[in-house]
Order: structure tokens, then sequence, then C-alpha cells
């Protein structure tokens, strides 16, 4: 097992290169906000089409098969299963129901045990035979036709059996997964395609603002770069301890519950004393090397300037926004 290759989330792909990865940090940051925001009060259609972009994304970076498979195989299978699941469930409109108890529960108790009989009309009274017997609605014969509807609109879109389709449990299952596919896989090649250093740097540069607030903005950069610098670390870590694990063939069903449950603190507390160790040891060489604060010892990784591709995005993005403000609004 190697959780290193293994693991299809918020891996970066270094070969090949593909025009997402030359494209300037702080735009797919932007396009990332914009895919985490749009599907907020969105239609049905605005949420598919946002998944049909993201598609078209990843097939037009030419990004590898083997790369993508992982990542988007069981993600569009869970979003499938929970589109499935919305789908059939109960669309969860409010039913009327009747209170227990009465409103005046006073005037309830003090009225007599049985009801007078009901006064019968008098022959005078209806001069046209509009007795109460003639007015009441005849049953329907079987020959007599229902009145055409002027639309064909039909709330309950599917019913057989106990599978009930309607057309309110149809949108919410569009926007539960289509919003999980978004939210996921916007941020996964967003990751795929943006190494951690120009993650701190985008981050660095846009919050320059914040300077005149007197935030340490350079500070917060080194500690974003330095926490995605140690994921892979602990991951190494974990990997090489249930390696170790594996190579000493622990029959677990002969230790029972609480020997397995030491023996998996012990693991535990190894864990946190290798990362520690890694912690110090990047603490050392920070200090041999001279570093005192970011902002005298600053390493520039990549230096941010916008170039055509970048402004070509940037257009796209704000028509994207206008369609959005325009179209997009769920009615």
């Amino acid at each position: 097992m190697d959780l290193l290759r293994s693991l299809p989330i918020g891996l970066y792909l270094e070969q090949p290169i593909t025009w997402l990865h030359r494209l300037d940090p702080r735009v797919k940051l932007a396009w990332l906000m914009t895919f985490l925001i749009a599907p907020i009060l969105a239609n049905p259609i605005w949420r598919l089409m946002l998944v049909g972009m993201l598609i078209i994304l990843t097939l037009s970076a030419a990004i590898p098969l083997r790369v993508w498979k992982q990542q988007m195989g069981m993600l569009l299978l869970f979003c499938l299963l929970v589109f499935g699941i919305s789908t059939i469930a109960p669309d969860a409109l409010p039913s009327e129901h009747q209170p227990r108890l009465p409103a005046d529960e006073l005037a309830f108790s003090q009225q007599p045990k049985t009801l007078p009989e009901p006064t019968k009309p008098k022959p005078w009274y209806e001069p046209f035979n509009l007795d109460s017997k003639s007015t009441t609605q005849k049953p329907k014969s079987p020959t007599q036709k229902s009145l055409p509807q002027p639309t064909n609109y039909n709330y309950v879109l599917l019913k057989q059996g106990p599978i009930k389709i309607t057309r309110k449990s149809l949108d919410l299952a569009i926007n539960v997964s289509t919003l999980f596919f978004t939210v996921i896989y916007s941020t996964n090649l967003y990751l795929l395609t943006t190494a951690s250093e120009e993650i701190t740097t985008a981050i660095e540069n846009l919050m320059q603002p914040l300077r005149r607030l007197n935030w340490p903005v350079t500070e917060i950069a080194l500690t974003l770069t330095l926490s995605l610098r140690f994921i892979p670390l602990v991951l190494e870590e974990i990997q090489n301890l249930v390696r170790s694990v594996r190579t000493r063939a622990i029959n677990w069903k002969k230790l029972g519950l609480r020997r397995a449950a030491q023996v998996w603190l012990m693991i535990a507390e190894r864990l946190l004393e290798n990362l520690l160790l890694r912690a110090e040891q990047i603490a050392s060489a920070m200090q041999v090397r001279g570093f005192t604060s970011p902002d005298q010892h600053r390493v520039a990784w990549h230096q941010l300037h916008l170039k055509i591709r970048d402004w070509i995005a940037i257009a796209c993005l704000i028509v994207l926004w206008s369609a959005r403000l325009v179209w997009g609004w769920d009615s």
C-alpha cells in the first residue's frame, strides 16, 4: 500500500504540464471560488452546466486518464447514488394535520352529550324546490368524461408501486448531487494543477490590503506553506506504521477487544511522536539556515504576472458571472 500514490484526493500532477498548470494561481483561485459560490440559489439547469464545464475542463486539459479516472470515477458513482436515493425519497412537502385537542376546550366540554335533531325546513321556505337533497352532488357515472386539462403539467412524474417521483424530489436530487460533485471535484482539480507554493503565493498576494490592518499576512502564508508541505510527511508516517504492523502478522481475533485497543493506542502514540520529531527537524533546518522572521527571509518561489491566457480566463469569468446573474436564478 502506497498512500502517496494511491490516494486520489489532493495530489499535485507534476507531469505533464497542461494549460491549467500555466494559468496564474490567482485566476485559478477566482475560478475555484466561482464554482463554489455559483451553485447557491441557482436553478437545476445551471448546476448541471457547472458539472459539464468541470468535465470539459478536465478533458480539454489533456489530463492523463489514469489520474482523473480515480478522482472522477468514484465521485460520479457517489453522486449518482445520492441522485437515485434523493429522487425516490419523499419530497418533504408540509402536510396538513388536524390538532389532537380542540381549540376551545372549555366550550367543547360544556356541550350536551346528545345533539338536538336538525329542524325540518318548511315547505313555503323553498319555493323552487331547492332542498338539500337536490343540491347534493351526484356521483359521476362511469361513462361521464372528465374535463380536459388546460396544460400538460403533472406534479407526479412517475408512480410505479412504492416508487414515486415528483418534480420537487427530482429538483432536490439534482441540487444535492451536483453540489457534491461541484464542490469536491472543483477543489480537487485546483489542487491537481496548482502547486502548494503557488497557492500560498496567490493567497499572500490577494491578502496584501490586510497589511493596513496590521494583519501578519506573511506569517499566515508561511504557516499555510508549511502545513501543505507537512501533509505528505503525515501520509508517509502512517504508511510506514501500517507496513510495520502488517509485517508482524498480528492475529487480531486472538487479541480481543481490549488488547487490540491497546495496540492501536500504541500505534497512535508512535505516530504522534514521529510527527513531532519531523516538526522539530524542520524547525532545526530553518534555524540552521538563519531563518528569523518571514519578512527578513522571504523566498519567492513564483513570480506572479498576468499573461494573455490569464486575461482570456478573466474575460470568460466575467461572461460566466453575467450569465449567472441574468439566467441562473432559481425561480
